[in-house]
């Protein structure tokens, strides 16, 4: 342990306890991390009211990419009939493993509880894809949306973008892609403990360095090569948003991390910057919560909180932009 820091919630600390847990993340792991398996389709719609289908979005360079859309079966926040409130869900993974369908749950109840449509990409993920590459694939999903929103029963008014880790990152980044690019239009962001500057140079990204732990310093840095290389020349605000000069002019955003992860200073920083410019922000910082705690554990207090916190959020604002007010749902352990 290289200074002081805060520890870990008592209940992740001893969930913790029985995972085997590495400080470094090298090339020669990479394969059989990325095969860890992720919820199948019939597992994310068990007892769930809602219709699945795929589809593929083809990049400029003709690389086709898989989306899956998710729209529930039953009336929900719709307000004019046929026209719900859609996000667009970003996986996490550092931008290096991970697919469409990892960590859909958390969207997924916002499906249950709004009637939200839920749309995932598979981006491209490094090091076989670098740079900008990544962040126009999360772009071009977005516009795909916009562009279908009356196939998708959606109001392209009331697109939500949001992800989880560099889920999160790269939502950020469309959402400044977004505004600098006049389209499409976001009503708001979620960025679940977001992966924001390749730098590392904040206090958290040192105190978390050298141990065992879900997401460390050099897993940060292998990441971040991964996907920059060794940067020769300067590195795009929309891939680490963190860089961006000005945050005026963003949707209403939503920001949570824990205390006990790299991604702590940055995130707070962020939505302080958000505030600096006169755009609106709530930040949620979870005393004990490591990286993507509610993902992995949800079950344990810590994580029920902070997603309920999400859902009271997006519960405001989507009654906030809809003539019809959200009935708040209830989030069982």
């Amino acid at each position: 342990m290289n200074t002081a820091r805060p520890d870990l919630d008592p209940q992740l600390r001893t969930l913790l306890s029985g995972m085997p847990l590495n400080a470094r993340l090298t090339s020669e792991m990479l394969p059989e991390l990325r095969r860890y398996p992720t919820p199948t389709v019939r597992e994310l719609l068990a007892d769930r009211a809602a219709d699945h289908r795929e589809t593929t979005v083809t990049a400029a360079d003709g690389a086709r990419l898989p989306l899956s859309i998710f729209t529930p079966t039953q009336a929900g926040d719709a307000g004019d009939a046929g026209a719900r409130p859609c996000v667009y869900w970003l996986h996490g993974g550092g931008m290096i493993m991970g697919n469409r369908f990892s960590q859909i749950e958390i969207p997924l109840e916002w499906l249950d509880a709004f009637g939200v449509v839920v749309v995932s990409i598979d981006y491209r993920l490094a090091p076989e894809s670098t740079g900008g590459t990544l962040v126009e694939d999360a772009y071009l999903g977005l516009v795909w949306i916009a562009d279908h929103a009356t196939e998708l029963g959606i109001d392209p008014s009331r697109i939500v973008v949001a992800g989880t880790s560099a889920g999160g990152g790269l939502a950020a980044g469309v959402t400044l892609m977004a505004r600098d690019r006049g389209k499409p239009a976001i009503v708001a962001q979620v960025l679940i403990c977001p992966m924001l500057d390749h730098r590392d140079i904040t206090t958290s990204s040192r105190q978390y360095s050298g141990d065992p732990g879900i997401w460390t310093r050099e897993t940060n840095q292998f990441a971040w090569q991964s996907v920059l290389g060794e940067p020769t020349g300067e590195v795009s605000a929309y891939l680490s948003p963190a860089l961006a000069a000005d945050l005026s002019g963003l949707p209403t955003t939503y920001i949570d991390a824990g205390t006990a992860e790299v991604f702590r200073d940055e995130d707070v920083d962020y939505a302080s910057r958000i505030w600096a410019s006169g755009g609106q922000a709530e930040l949620h910082v979870w005393a004990g919560g490591c990286h993507g705690f509610d993902a992995l554990f949800p079950q344990i207090d810590l994580s029920i909180a902070a997603r309920r916190a999400r859902i009271d959020w997006l519960a405001r604002t989507l009654a906030a932009d809809s003539a019809a007010r959200v009935a708040v749902p209830a989030i069982s352990p």
